[in-house]
């Protein structure tokens, strides 16, 4: 990745940040889905450059990071076109060069948690043959992964469900060339660790 461009969101008294990143990060995935080049395959990829920032008002920040592997691509993205509507919420820079310096790399995945309890429950209790109650109490003390983890609240497109978009992030000393997905993340799955691909870090 050799060019960049930034979005910074900005909330006012009536629209929230979290409001605005859910507008903001719909319009990126249709962008990117109408110039993929593959299923589900983008060339363009996300960052979230706040993303471990501790004094953060929203959990991802309020910035957003667009990579290419060329000025002409992102160009070609017309990121502003896209973001016409919401151009009293957003700051969009011009496009960069990647600094030289890069240290550091950062894997950008979605995290899907089956967390359910009441779901889990029942499905325990019909392969252990108990009955729902003891089931539940399995679960007592369960500790929700997906609150640890920042996400920004999404609509499924073709089933017009919202649903909470998990974003996981790890660092490495090493740039990963495996392929970006139409969210501009990592296409990288639990077990597809060798199809990594990272963004720089700064």
């Amino acid at each position: 990745m050799k060019y960049y461009l930034d979005i910074t969101l900005l909330p006012d008294s009536e629209i929230t940040l979290g409001f605005i990143w859910f507008k903001v990060y719909q319009q990126v995935h249709i962008a990117l889905a109408e110039n993929k080049v593959g299923d589900n395959q983008s060339e363009i990829a996300l960052s979230f450059p706040q993303y471990f920032d501790k004094d953060k008002v929203f959990p991802l920040g309020n910035k957003l990071r667009i990579f290419s592997p060329s000025q002409a691509l992102l160009d070609k993205l017309s990121i502003n076109a896209w973001l016409k509507r919401f151009a009293d919420h957003t700051h969009i820079t011009s496009i960069k060069a990647v600094p030289e310096s890069i240290t550091q790399y950062a894997c950008f995945s979605r995290k899907q948690f089956a967390t359910n309890l009441a779901r889990l429950a029942r499905r325990r209790a019909k392969r252990h043959e108990e009955t729902f109650e003891q089931a539940l109490q399995h679960y007592a003390s369960f500790e929700d992964k997906q609150t640890k983890l920042p996400y920004i609240n999404a609509k499924s497109l073709t089933k017009d469900e919202q649903f909470k978009f998990f974003i996981d992030c790890e660092l490495s000393k090493q740039v990963k060339h495996g392929d970006f997905n139409c969210y501009g993340l990592s296409k990288k799955s639990e077990n597809e660790k060798d199809n990594q691909a990272t963004v720089p870090w700064f």
